[in-house]
């Protein structure tokens, strides 16, 4: 069993897109962000940088204690080491590669940049044209990056979908709020349509639809959101 430490954020939905299409058993546990729950000792006992997502493995491999994971990349690799799908084995070092560096060009590129978009462009309280445009330019330059890797091949690693297509889909279902028209970036749409369409990953977002049906944020979540410290790393 995985215990699933989730929120309705797009890092949240990569893990039950994963979870959903390995048909691995998990429970859903909701940590709402916006409340400040991401704060309570047991869970930064979990997730020491006080985000989410975050897993506890029930029953990891070769028995023993369950396994806490923090970090979205970390876990999808864990994971699908864990069932020996959705990223080739280290024995297979090309195609393992891959997989590994257009995960981490997710969690290095596409969603820290595409993140300050979301926030300079919506969250900010006062609006700063400068940090706007820089990031609306930067993530248009990354949706290019991806447009050009995938028109010579069905998914980001290849043929194979993987851990790359769960960790990057759900940083791009955003792209109207993010300035992006995929109508310019012709292969990143066909692929972006082939994912959505797959039945796990609708299953993944009517998860979601039962955790947090109408994101907002308000005045007083964008103070938990956004006004962190050293102090809310240690339950303060």
């Amino acid at each position: 069993m995985i215990e699933l430490h989730y929120w309705t954020t797009p890092n949240g939905h990569k893990v039950t897109m994963f979870l959903e299409e390995a048909g691995m058993p998990y429970r859903l546990i909701p940590v709402n962000i916006s409340k400040g729950e991401q704060f309570r000792p047991e869970f930064l006992a979990i997730a020491p940088n006080n985000r989410i997502p975050a897993i506890v493995d029930t029953e990891p491999a070769g028995g023993g204690a369950p396994v806490p994971l923090f970090e979205s990349g970390a876990i999808l690799l864990y994971l699908a080491d864990k069932i020996g799908r959705f990223v080739p084995p280290p024995s297979e070092v090309r195609g393992r590669a891959e997989v590994l560096q257009w995960l981490f060009w997710q969690m290095g590129g596409l969603g820290p940049m595409a993140g300050q978009n979301h926030h300079f462009s919506m969250y900010a309280p006062e609006k700063i044209p400068y940090a706007i445009d820089r990031y609306v330019k930067e993530t248009n330059r990354l949706y290019g990056v991806l447009d050009r890797r995938l028109a010579d091949r069905e998914f980001v690693a290849g043929e194979a979908y993987s851990i790359a297509d769960m960790a990057i889909y759900p940083w791009i279902v955003p792209h109207e709020r993010q300035g992006q028209k995929l109508e310019d970036f012709p292969s990143l749409a066909r692929w972006f349509a082939a994912v959505r369409e797959r039945p796990a990953t609708q299953r993944a977002y009517a998860r979601a639809q039962e955790i947090n049906a109408a994101p907002t944020v308000s005045a007083e979540s964008r103070g938990v959101l956004f006004g962190q410290t050293a102090a809310s790393t240690q339950g303060r």
